[in-house]
């Protein structure tokens, strides 16, 4: 039997290489809601619909902040951490407590914390998700000229 071709694929000179995704298994988790994503501080960020839902993030510097990053707010750190127990602030972020808050990937229960955190985003949990600033202001400017007519 003779072998088979493979095809080669040309890559174009000066084209960059595309870095693996972090911690895969959180979109696969999420693939029902067709995530997408976008990079981010060096990370990936992920969002569904209009909101960005979580950051991925695997790099060699602050390692602490390895693993999922949760888009919150303040004000429902206190029952997320009913949840996530190894729930806390990212420290490359520089303020004792941020909004975003981190599931480490050196936590014990990492991935199954990570796979909880999609549960909630699938089940549209209200904690879980953010409208970024540039999109509340393109929303608030369409309903704007959408009241006016």
């Amino acid at each position: 039997m003779p072998a088979r071709k493979v095809p080669k694929v040309a890559i174009e000179p000066g084209a960059k290489k595309r870095k693996p995704v972090p911690h895969q298994f959180v979109l696969d988790a999420l693939a029902g809601l067709a995530p997408y994503t976008r990079p981010m501080f060096g990370c990936l960020a992920v969002y569904v619909g209009d909101k960005i839902v979580l950051i991925l993030r695997d790099k060699p510097n602050y390692p602490d902040d390895n693993g999922v990053w949760l888009a919150t707010t303040q004000e429902h750190h206190e029952t997320l951490r009913r949840d996530f127990p190894h729930m806390r602030s990212i420290g490359l972020l520089g303020k004792k407590v941020t909004g975003w808050q981190v599931l480490s990937q050196t936590a014990p229960n990492f991935e199954e914390a990570a796979l909880r955190a999609c549960e909630l985003v699938i089940a549209r949990d209200p904690r879980i998700g953010k409208v970024p600033a540039s999109r509340r202001v393109a929303i608030s400017a369409t309903k704007r000229k959408t009241k006016k007519r």
